[in-house]
């Protein structure tokens, strides 16, 4: 199965790729984890070119996201799919929908189409939407912030906007979670709702 984890930085999302990892790993299924943009060498470069300092424009950004994906889904997770290997993503699609598609204003429609054609239609089974306060979720940053979470509480609450969104849009893939309770107790509510899937 191929999962992914979404929400704004300092939601989780880390955190509940490993408790997940972990979980499917001592079930004795084989799993892999990668993170967007990154995961391969092209992508770590572009993500350092996207979390850098310097403006980028909105399409930029946007194209600059779907070249690193198409690249990991080409290298890391359909390779890794069509092996039989559980799959697990920080980040994916649904994060360029919502920071380009939506809080950016370039449409949900046209930077989907982008995405579709570079993943090649590559979409997860299910993608987990970590529902936290923005400024809660601001307070868990670390001490140097990248280039987009600089972007200010204005940036950071039209993101959270777009992403509630896309759970109405996409009911049966996006499933939203409450982030503001204890781990553990959000990978076991994880765990229930894959058990369909595995």
């Amino acid at each position: 199965m191929f999962v992914t984890f979404e929400g704004l930085d300092g939601s989780g999302k880390t955190t509940q790729v490993e408790l997940l990892r972990a979980a499917l790993a001592e079930e004795g299924r084989d799993v892999v984890t990668t993170r967007e943009p990154g995961g391969t060498g092209l992508g770590e470069r572009v993500r350092e070119l996207l979390l850098g300092e310097g403006d980028i424009s909105p399409w930029a950004e946007a194209a600059l996201f779907a070249a690193a994906r198409a690249e990991l889904v080409d290298r890391v997770i359909a390779p890794e799919l069509s092996r039989g290997v559980d799959v697990i993503c920080d980040r994916y699609i649904d994060s360029s929908l919502a920071y380009q598609g939506i809080a950016r204003g370039l449409g949900v429609e046209r930077v989907l189409e982008l995405n579709l054609h570079a993943t090649r239609g590559v979409l997860p089974d299910r993608t987990f939407l970590l529902l936290l306060d923005p400024e809660r979720a601001s307070g868990r940053l670390g001490d140097a912030p990248d280039r987009i979470e600089l972007e200010g509480r204005d940036f950071r609450a039209a993101v959270d906007a777009a992403y509630r969104s896309l759970a109405e849009m996409f009911p049966q893939r996006v499933i939203p979670i409450d982030a503001g309770r204890d781990p553990q107790e959000i990978a076991e509510d994880v765990r229930g709702r894959l058990r369909d899937l595995s």
